[in-house]
């Protein structure tokens, strides 16, 4: 988590990228942008507040990380700040070279150094790059003579950053520590930001290991389990809260201890285990046996683990508990079928 209490902003250019495609171009700036306190204090909360995860990333590139273009850019400004605003060109017309998608939006490019951020209790220096692709309209209010005037105003809501990344300077050998935000979400277009412009991959931490097995166990559960073995939604429901319970509770993840303490069916472990490594391999992850569990990915995964048994249009179950006081069964004469709920009190 980044915490900008005392972080300073020191260098800041702004440049604008427009859709390559549409062949819009871009609009450079001569030199640094220069600012009053006021103006940075409010630039300090538009870029970097919206950081509050603690999911981070590294450079890479397929080939060797010395192929990675922002990789280039920001080593040069972080060993010769000099360098910094020749390299804010460098990274805008690189930037306009991945908007080639029709849906990407034009907007300012903003290039900042920053002193003093506060990263899990690292104090570090860092580059952000940022863009501004949305607008909207603003009402000012203001005294004219004995009355009162309201005109409207296109400008940028400081509360809703549209794109950004923070490049902090450590692990450099790795590919920095990166903190990454993109507001449109994950289609196509919005892809270019981290994939094609940044390219970047999910750093192997706690975080990492935490989530992406929380997601494992929700795929073999819902999607896999089905298909080997003769199990109802309560089980599956139930397998899904003794793993999230698992979770929850323990400070760390052991592979052999998880399966055999949430798990429990031999045919089922070896199920799960040989899921483990086709799923890793499918969608290249790296999967360790043991890690410390990350609180702050079990309550990003936590709305993942409703267990939830839909029943035609007019009933959903929501599983919280005990799976001894549910019961499935089938009712002769309307053909249908039940589930009994066993309860002491209504809340």
């Amino acid at each position: 988590m980044v915490i900008s209490e005392h972080a300073r902003l020191l260098q800041l250019a702004v440049h604008y990228t427009g859709n390559k495609q549409n062949q819009e171009g871009i609009k450079l700036s001569q030199s640094t942008l220069k600012t009053d306190a006021l103006i940075k204090d409010i630039l300090l909360k538009y870029f970097i507040s919206p950081f509050k995860g603690n999911e981070y990333h590294n450079f890479y590139h397929e080939t060797d990380l010395k192929f990675n273009e922002v990789f280039n850019y920001v080593t040069a400004i972080f060993e010769d700040k000099e360098t910094f605003f020749d390299q804010s060109v460098n990274l805008v017309k690189h930037l306009y070279e991945q908007s080639d998608h029709p849906k990407i939006k034009s907007g300012e490019f903003y290039i900042a150094y920053f002193k003093d951020c506060n990263v899990d209790g690292e104090v570090l220096d860092a580059v952000g790059l940022f863009k501004s692709e949305s607008r909207e309209t603003y009402l000012k209010v203001y005294e004219s003579g004995h009355n009162f005037q309201i005109s409207s105003e296109d400008g940028i809501n400081i509360n809703k950053l549209d794109k950004g990344c923070l490049v902090f300077n450590t692990e450099k050998e790795k590919g920095y520590l990166v903190a990454v935000i993109d507001a449109a979400g994950k289609g196509t277009e919005a892809q270019y930001w981290m994939d094609d412009f940044l390219h970047l991959q999910s750093r192997n931490d706690d975080f990492y290991q935490t989530k992406n097995v929380l997601q494992l166990c929700k795929s073999f559960v819902m999607d896999k389990l089905p298909e080997e073995f003769d199990i109802s939604r309560a089980d599956q429901a139930d397998l899904l809260n003794k793993s999230a319970k698992f979770f929850k509770e323990k400070k760390d993840f052991d592979l052999n201890n998880f399966t055999e303490e949430v798990i429990q069916n031999k045919e089922i472990i070896d199920s799960f285990n040989d899921y483990r490594n086709k799923y890793s391999t499918d969608n290249n992850i790296i999967f360790d046996d043991s890690f410390d569990i990350s609180g702050s990915a079990v309550k990003k995964q936590a709305k993942n683990f409703k267990s939830v048994i839909k029943l035609d249009g007019n009933f959903h179950i929501y599983i919280h508990g005990n799976r001894k006081y549910i019961d499935r069964g089938y009712d002769e004469e309307t053909g249908m079928h039940y589930y009994k709920l066993l309860f002491k009190e209504e809340a």
